[in-house]
């Protein structure tokens, strides 16, 4: 039993808090039985894994805790990525919110068949906002890393570049499988270069007396959606 602020595990994850040592060390804290759960049940066995009342403090493991509750099992798993592919995917380029990230994550889990792929200054993904925001969705289907001219080079993909206005709806695009969903930052979109280099855009036809835009993570899981109810999957 831990009984010791200054355990090495918990300094171990307590470290692992800071984005630069989690991909040096390449590990992943989950937090609660549901995200532990899930980690193990997609085949992530831990490297660490501490039970409060049985293996440390309530109290010592609450204090390493982000959840504000505090928890009742902590894990520790060694950090996986996938290889940019499927009939449907998502590519995201400069979404810094590590919850978006997350809630990216969760829907393309349960509406395409890839992974979704990070571009450059994307959040991580591993990081404990992004893990609570995908429930559990990040083991099950990590997330790929990839520049946009690697996505550039998948065989036969159609590159859908979302965008805001002064585009097709949707519903009214053609997009060939394998379809990669193109995603950028709420504030200032998809820089211009990638834009131009995608083979079709589209637009989200919002209510007109509604608001002006939706959260990224809320306008990938409409696209997600539509482009599923198109191919007949919805």
């Amino acid at each position: 039993m831990i009984t010791s602020k200054d355990n090495p595990h918990l300094k171990a994850i307590r470290r692992l808090r800071d984005k630069r040592h989690r991909e040096r060390e390449g590990l992943v804290v989950a937090e609660g039985e549901d995200l532990v759960d899930a980690a193990r049940d997609a085949g992530f066995e831990p490297e660490l894994l501490l039970v409060a009342g049985q293996d440390v403090e309530p109290q010592l493991l609450d204090a390493v805790s982000e959840l504000g509750s505090g928890t009742r099992v902590i894990g520790v798993f060694r950090q996986r990525w996938s290889s940019p592919g499927g009939r449907l995917s998502v590519y995201l380029h400069g979404v810094r919110d590590p919850g978006n990230v997350g809630t990216i994550v969760r829907a393309a889990h349960g509406l395409a068949d890839g992974p979704v792929v990070l571009g450059p200054d994307c959040a991580d993904p591993w990081s404990p906002k992004a893990v609570r925001a995908s429930m559990g969705s990040v083991f099950a289907r990590p997330p790929a890393r990839a520049d946009f001219d690697e996505v550039l080079a998948f065989p036969g993909a159609t590159t859908l570049a979302m965008v805001p206005r002064d585009a097709p709806a949707l519903a009214d695009v053609e997009a060939e499988p394998p379809v990669v969903v193109c995603l950028g930052s709420e504030r200032t979109g998809l820089p211009a270069d990638v834009i131009e280099r995608c083979s079709r855009r589209a637009s989200i036809l919002l209510n007109p007396s509604g608001a002006e835009s939706l959260n990224v993570a809320m306008a990938a899981t409409v696209a997600l959606y539509e482009l599923n109810r198109m191919a007949g999957h919805a």
